[in-house]
């Protein structure tokens, strides 16, 4: 049997003079979805391997989707096809039969490579072999395994453990985090960066102290059960699509969904569930009873005034609105909160908004109505400069009225990647608490450092100044994911030693330091059976909070690949010898001794072997969800006041905000339809409303440069699209990791130090060559 198993890829690049555009959808899934899913799979990973692969995902005792981290059901029976056109997406780039040998290497050379798209790079395939190129050289080339731990072993000896980094993405298991965060705080430092950091770091910044926990406190069946869900700053259509089931099973149940969000995106405006008749063949059910399409960073004006509006409300009628019993019992602060909400500026409100006074008014009435609210949001909430203070905002709300511990009711961050709610949870973190490190150095035997390290915009600091010798990327592509991307690419080509655990080509592998490793790993669907005791199972943590088992089944592309535990392992038994104090081997041989030791240290997972081999896992305990306590300092939920912000550009300038496609997941570009929008065959757009087009003396379609202004500086993009949008007045829209190049390394969120990817300022100026599509 050959060591390898697929072909080479062909296809094209991007050519942007391509880009076809024929306006946004109103309704998102349907039989499109359908016949996109198995086109999709079949083309990368043919017949076999995609039955194999669909048939058990999102199933008890199957593999969990490596996409989003919406969960499944707990308490019924699952749907037999349980997942999504992004799912299948997913699953099919994993199982892809596309192949990256080291003759493709040879092929290659990194003065080619730079010049490939992102999507170039991942549609190449799987990567087969472990590749190393050092200094001076212009190709990657084979190394064994062997000497690719020696060559780690050597870098990180021969430095400091400050000068070391170790990044993660969420893809990567609890299992596989618990043994990187050991690897780290083994050798002395808390530098672990995540993929958390630039996403909803905002959102566990600004719930633990209010709430006590930095985690959502709703279940999946608090979802159908809510009187009225809010979906803001978010786009279910593309980035969790099993979520419309949901909300339209809320609206079958008698609630109301509120969204709000600058662009109208067809996922919240009807959904044809693909699993019905009646999705395949009719209109689809509505998904929203009110759209309000606010400005980008408008949101905490909105929950402000939605706060006043309550208060006055319950003084007009008093006992009809806020859970007073609750207050009083179980929060602080309500009385400066109160006074704070007792006057409100409603021209401010409107133009913060863009949204007129009677629409504020009218969904005040609905949220005065319900006696059950669940608040979801995502990364539209969490990458603005206040994005905590806007957070802190939302949790007023559902304090006012007891929104916590009933069914229902409750607040619902929604995780993008799946497990990267589980890595946090599993000890990925730069800033630890005591009590985590504590337990970690008894089970150990280690000494644990108790100084923070660097989080994703620190570690770019470090790495363009010099000060970071070995970096080590579990998954992950931290040169296109993180802000300003002249700055991290500088910063990784300034490091002495990349190392990339990897499953396909990507952009960091060539913008790499001055040594650096590829080390080809299995994917979440890749069977793991290459143990003394069989094979291995492992588990992860969905938004939800619900740890469950994953297992993949797919023979392996290559038999050069290793496991993460089994990489980790040999890493760390490289750096620090056989005789360590830790037993990596063992853990690498038998995964249930990871869980072991992880019990004993991660409060909620006693037991952890026997109980995540139950059907559907065990939930985490959340004291705010489960017995409406907080465990904050003073063991109450806080009421918190903070002054109105939003975003005021310069003028001539409009706010620009990032986002996905629809053929893409983070730094993953499955293809180049954003279906939804109406947007093919190109990425470099720039999202418009016709009389911001206007206004700008510009026409559609025509070509410019984008130009981003952050205290005095600016930065120029290039060559990017002009296309006429129904977005909200005053605000932009472009893909992301494009418009990455635009977000000074300086604009961050408060507090959670999370990018300002929602938060740019920008204007435009005629590119040279003003070609018209």
């Amino acid at each position: 049997m050959p060591d390898v198993r697929g072909r080479e890829a062909r296809f094209s690049d991007i050519d942007e003079d391509s880009l076809e555009v024929r306006g946004p959808k109103e309704h998102a899934a349907g039989l499109k979805a359908v016949q996109v899913s198995v086109d999709r799979g079949l083309r990368q990973a043919g017949i076999s391997r995609t039955l194999r692969s669909m048939s058990r995902v999102n199933q008890p005792g199957g593999v969990d989707c490596p996409g989003c981290a919406w969960p499944e059901s707990t308490t019924g029976d699952r749907k037999r096809l349980e997942f999504c056109e992004n799912g299948v997406k997913a699953l099919a780039e994993e199982a892809t039969q596309r192949i990256v040998t080291p003759e493709w290497w040879a092929r290659h050379p990194i003065s080619e490579l730079e010049q490939k798209t992102e999507y170039w790079l991942g549609q190449s395939g799987r990567i087969t072999h472990p590749m190393v190129i050092r200094e001076g050289e212009g190709h990657y080339t084979p190394i064994s395994w062997a000497e690719a731990f020696e060559l780690i072993g050597e870098h990180v000896r021969a430095t400091t453990p400050e000068r070391c980094v170790f990044y993660t993405s969420g893809r990567t298991a609890n299992e596989t985090a618990f043994m990187y965060q050991l690897l780290a705080r083994s050798l002395g430092t808390n530098n672990l960066p995540d993929c958390s950091n630039m996403c909803h770091e905002s959102s566990g910044t600004a719930l633990t102290p209010t709430i006590g926990i930095g985690k959502g406190t709703v279940s999946l069946e608090d979802l159908e059960a809510a009187e009225l869900i809010f979906v803001v700053g978010q786009n279910p259509g593309t980035n969790h699509p099993r979520m419309l089931s949901s909300l339209a099973e809320c609206r079958r149940n008698g609630g109301r969904v509120i969204a709000v969000n600058p662009l109208p995106e067809a996922g919240l405006l009807k959904f044809k569930d693909p699993q019905t008749l009646k999705g395949l063949a009719g209109g689809g059910e509505r998904i929203t009873d009110e759209y309000l399409q606010i400005k980008v960073g408008g949101d905490q004006a909105l929950f402000q005034a939605l706060g006043h509006l309550l208060l006055a409300k319950e003084k007009a009628n008093p006992g009809t609105v806020l859970d007073r019993e609750f207050i009083a019992s179980s929060t602080s602060g309500f009385k400066e909160y109160e006074d704070a909400r007792a006057t409100m500026d409603w021209e401010v409100i409107e133009e913060a908004t863009g949204l007129t006074r009677a629409q504020i008014e009218h969904a005040a009435e609905l949220l005065a109505q319900s006696r059950a609210t669940i608040f979801c949001w995502a990364l539209g909430i969490t990458q603005q400069p206040h994005s905590v203070d806007t957070i802190k905002e939302i949790v007023n709300l559902l304090l006012l009225q007891g929104n916590f511990g009933k069914p229902g009711a409750g607040a619902c961050p929604v995780r993008g990647h799946s497990n990267v709610q589980g890595d946090r949870t599993f000890g990925i973190w730069e800033k630890p608490k005591d009590e985590f490190l504590t337990r970690l150095d008894a089970e150990f035997g280690i000494t644990s450092p108790r100084e923070h390290g660097y989080d994703s915009t620190r570690a770019m600091y470090a790495m363009a100044e010099g000060e970071v010798d070995v970096f080590v990327s579990l998954g992950g592509n931290l040169a296109m994911a993180n802000s300003d991307t002249a700055l991290m690419e500088k910063g990784l080509k300034k490091t002495g030693l990349t190392v990339h655990i990897s499953t396909k080509p990507n952009r960091s592998h060539v913008v790499h330091g001055g040594t650096s490793l590829i080390l080809p790993t299995l994917g979440r669907s890749d069977k793991d059976d290459k143990h003394p005791g069989g094979a291995q199972f492992l588990s992860v943590e969905n938004s939800m909070s619900v740890i469950s088992r994953t297992q993949g089944r797919l023979e392996p592309i290559s038999d050069h690949l290793l496991a993460e535990p089994v990489l980790i392992a040999r890493m760390a038994q490289a750096i620090f010898g056989t005789e360590h104090l830790v037993d990596w081997r063992a853990m690498a041989e038998e995964y249930d001794v990871i869980r072991d030791h992880a019990s004993r240290v991660i409060p909620g997972t006693e037991n952890f072997n026997q109980r995540v081999r139950d059907k559907h896992g065990f939930v985490l305990p959340n004291p705010p969800r489960d017995h409406r306590a907080f465990a904050t300092g003073d063991g109450r939920a806080a009421f918190t006041v903070r002054d109105l912000e939003y975003l005021k550009p310069p003028e001539g300038h409009l706010v620009l905000q990032t986002m996905r496609s629809h053929d893409q997941y983070n730094t993953t570009f499955y293809g180049l339809d954003d279906r939804y929008r109406g947007i093919s065959g190109g990425r470099r757009v720039i999202l418009i409303h016709a009389d911001d087009l206007a206004e700008a003396g510009f026409a559609d379609r025509d070509l410019v440069d984008v130009v981003s202004v952050f205290r005095g500086e600016e930065r120029t993009a290039e060559r990017f699209r002009l296309v006429a949008y129904p977005t909200v007045r005053g605000c932009v829209a472009a893909y992301y990791p494009e418009a990455n190049a635009l977000v000074h390394r300086d604009l961050v969120a408060r507090e959670s130090n999370t990018p300002g990817f929602k938060a740019v300022f920008v204007r435009f100026a005629p590119h040279k060559s003003p070609e018209r599509v």
